[in-house]
Parts: C-alpha cells; sequence; structure tokens
C-alpha cells in the first residue's frame, strides 16, 4: 500500500496549517485561513492525477478519479473535511511521532507536566508497537479530520498508481466548517453525482457508522425585573433563579457525563446571566426521533409551568433543529453499509458498528440525498490536546477505502 513515512509527512504537512473553524462568522469558509490548506489540497490532488477538480466560492473541494472499467457501475463518493474544532487551539500544532510505542506513558510536554498514559487513556494499549502521532500537549492534533482527508488522497493516489485495480467513478470531497455543523450547509450533492459516499471521519480503527443523533439547539431566555435591593421586596424578579429552577428541573442525570451509547441527553453549555435576564443555551440529543420531539416538549413545558407562575411570560424557548439521524435513509440502501463492512474484513479488521454519538456531514448529506456512512479515521480524543492517531490505523483506512473501490466496480 502506501508508504508509511509518505503518508506521515503527507498528514503532517496538513495537521500543521491552522484551520480552526469560526461559529461567530457568517461566512463560508468560516475563517480565511481555511482558504490556506484548501488551496494548497486543490493543487495536490491535480499533482496526483485526479482530473476535474474544482474549488468554488466557499471552498468546497471536487475531484474525479474516472473509471477504469468498461462496464455501467456507480459512481461513489469519499468525504472529509479540512476544518477544526474551535474547542482547542490548532494554532502552531507541532507533532510528535512515537515510533514503536512501549505501552507506557507519553510524555507529551515536560515543561508543563502534561502526559498522555494509557492509565486514564486506555485506548492507547491497543496500539503497542505501531507509531502514533501526539501533540505537543499545548494544541490538538487535528486528526478530525486531517487524516480522513490523508488517506483519502492516498487512497486515490494509489488507485492512480495501480490501474490494474479495476474501479468504478470515484469522487472526491473536502469541506469547510463541519465542526461548527455547517460542513454540508453548501455541498452542492447534484454537482457531486455519487449514487453515495462514505465519510472518513470516525475515531478507532474498525468504526462503522450509520446511526447517529437527532440534533437540535436551544436558547432558553428568563426576564427578569431590576429593582434596587434595598427597596426589592415584592418587586424584584432574579431571573437568574429562576434559570435555577428550569436547569434543575430537566433529568439531571440526562446529561452527557451519565449517559452512553443510544442514551440521549440535554446538555447545558453556556449561562449569561443577571439580575434583569439570562440565557442558557442548550444542545438537545437523542438517536430516537420520538424522544427526540418528546426532549423538545420537555423544555417548552417546563417553560409554560414557571410562566404560569408569573403575571405575563418570562420564560421563552426556542428551538432550531440541526441534524438528523441517518439511519431512516441508510437503511433502504443497507447494501452500502455491507460492502463497506465486507471492505473492512477484506483488511483483517473487525467491524465495529455502533451509532456516532454526534454528527457527520454524512448525517446531512444523507438528508440532502447522497446517502453517507462514516467509516474509521483512526485518531483518538479528538478536540483537544490528548488527541494522537495511530499510523497503522491509517494505513488501514487506505485500504478499506481501496477495497470498497474494488468491490463497488465488481459485476
Amino acid at each position: 500500500m502506501i508508504e508509511k513515512q509518505h503518508l506521515i509527512d503527507r498528514f503532517i504537512s496538513y495537521v500543521t496549517v491552522d484551520t480552526e473553524s469560526d461559529p461567530e462568522s457568517d461566512t463560508t469558509p468560516s475563517s480565511a485561513k481555511q482558504w490556506d490548506l484548501a488551496n494548497a489540497l486543490v493543487e495536490e490532488l491535480k499533482t496526483i492525477g485526479l482530473v476535474d477538480v474544482t474549488i468554488d466560492d466557499n471552498a468546497y473541494i471536487m475531484a474525479t478519479l474516472p473509471s477504469n472499467v468498461d462496464h455501467d457501475v456507480p459512481t461513489i463518493g469519499f468525504v472529509s473535511h479540512f476544518d477544526t474544532t474551535p474547542d482547542f487551539t490548532g494554532k502552531d500544532v507541532n507533532p510528535q511521532v512515537i515510533e514503536n510505542y512501549d505501552g507506557k506513558d507519553i510524555v507529551l510536554n515536560e515543561a508543563e507536566n502534561i502526559v498522555l498514559s494509557p492509565d486514564y487513556f486506555e485506548d492507547l494499549l491497543q496500539y503497542k508497537g505501531q507509531t502514533i502521532i501526539t501533540t505537543d500537549g499545548t494544541t490538538l492534533l487535528g486528526a478530525d479530520d486531517k487524516a480522513g482527508i490523508a488517506e483519502i488522497i492516498s487512497a486515490m493516489e494509489y488507485l492512480v498508481k495501480h490501474p490494474e485495480l479495476k474501479h468504478g467513478k470515484i469522487r472526491v470531497g473536502f469541506t469547510p466548517d463541519e465542526e461548527i455543523g455547517r460542513g454540508a450547509h453548501k455541498f452542492d450533492v447534484n454537482k457531486f453525482g455519487a449514487e453515495w459516499a462514505y465519510t472518513m471521519d470516525g475515531s478507532q480503527i474498525g468504526e462503522l457508522e450509520y446511526e447517529n443523533f437527532n440534533a437540535a439547539g436551544a436558547l432558553v431566555t428568563i426576564k427578569g425585573k431590576i429593582v434596587h435591593p434595598g427597596y426589592a421586596k415584592g418587586k424584584m424578579v432574579n431571573s437568574m433563579y429562576i434559570a435555577t429552577d428550569y436547569i434543575n428541573s430537566l433529568p439531571r442525570l440526562e446529561t452527557p457525563e451519565h449517559t452512553a451509547d443510544r442514551e440521549g441527553f440535554f446538555h447545558l453549555y453556556s449561562i449569561k446571566g443577571e439580575v434583569d435576564s439570562t440565557q442558557l443555551q442548550y444542545i438537545i440529543r437523542d438517536h430516537d426521533r420520538g424522544h427526540f420531539e418528546a426532549r423538545k416538549e420537555m423544555m417548552v413545558k417546563l417553560a409554560n409551568e414557571l410562566n404560569s407562575q408569573f403575571e405575563k411570560e418570562v420564560v421563552s424557548v426556542e428551538i432550531k433543529d440541526q441534524y438528523f439521524n441517518m439511519r431512516e435513509k441508510i437503511e433502504p440502501v443497507m447494501h452500502i453499509v455491507d460492502l463497506a463492512e465486507e471492505a473492512m474484513k477484506l483488511a483483517g479488521i473487525t467491524p465495529l458498528i455502533k451509532p456516532i454519538r454526534g454528527g457527520t456531514d454524512g448525517s446531512q448529506l444523507s438528508f440532502m440525498g447522497l446517502p453517507c456512512p462514516n467509516i474509521f479515521a483512526g485518531g483518538h480524543n479528538f478536540h483537544g490536546r490528548f488527541e494522537y492517531v495511530p499510523v497503522e490505523s491509517m494505513l488501514k483506512a487506505i485500504e478499506v477505502i481501496v477495497n470498497i473501490a474494488q468491490l463497488a466496480a465488481k459485476k
């Protein structure tokens, strides 16, 4: 397959470019610096031999590997995103390459005593003897999802160099702003022209996912009444106390830190409050559509109950759906999941089929008419200083892409 050092060099060239997205921006891409990597990727796609390489005004990249078979086969696609999360800095990433990992603590930053330890991150022990790329403890790594980009480009490069491997037409797509929920918003599905695709945006080796959360955001606004505290009896309405009642009335154990697998949650991630006004920002998540709708109804009902204690409305709730569980769009075409599962088994990988406790571009693309399951990219501990990726997992991901390409071209 692809030479190991070549893959490492490619991946490092991507992660050392800062592409952090900006949720406060209303442009696409949300940060101008995403163009730096986007433009470089366009040139690289041309260099490795792909055709119809395009980048639009919003930095969406598409390219084609032409079919090399003489019979009709479906056009398939592979998609990844090049932005990194604003949750943790992606500026001045300084990757460390750990050869032949010995299973012990990895000192990421001696000066700041930052240690990546298998005592806390048990998954590290799966990769004993392998090559692991880590951060230096001061930034994220960016394997989410630059590992996916490196794998897709490397797989396409391999197929170009090995025409004896038969495949149909393959489309490649790279998107901005996935980390702020906008990665698919301006993706031109018709232009992409694939019958189905795969996002290379999962975590550990073997992950294959076609279920994700139904997702919504909720803004709860509480209006109070500010009065001089010395003369406040019977007059002041402290919005922060009402906000506390609202928070405590939601199920305390249905939060991210108390749930797993298919269990949904309410997640309060921001509070801004004064006596006169308080705002609570929540995200609502559930794999089950019925339970998801019930969670939204619960938040509205709670606001109504609190309002009944006052002469006028003091609590309002604004809920906006963000994305839905792609399972309902994938199940009618389950052969695309079966094909990916077969491709993994051919690579000697045991598929880990499980729901995503989050979302990918693929969930939105599936509802836009492009069924799009998610495949592992190999990284762990995304969105923080302890992020790492085993190179061998990336090599296996490349092998899976190549296998899918060949399997999809069989008569």
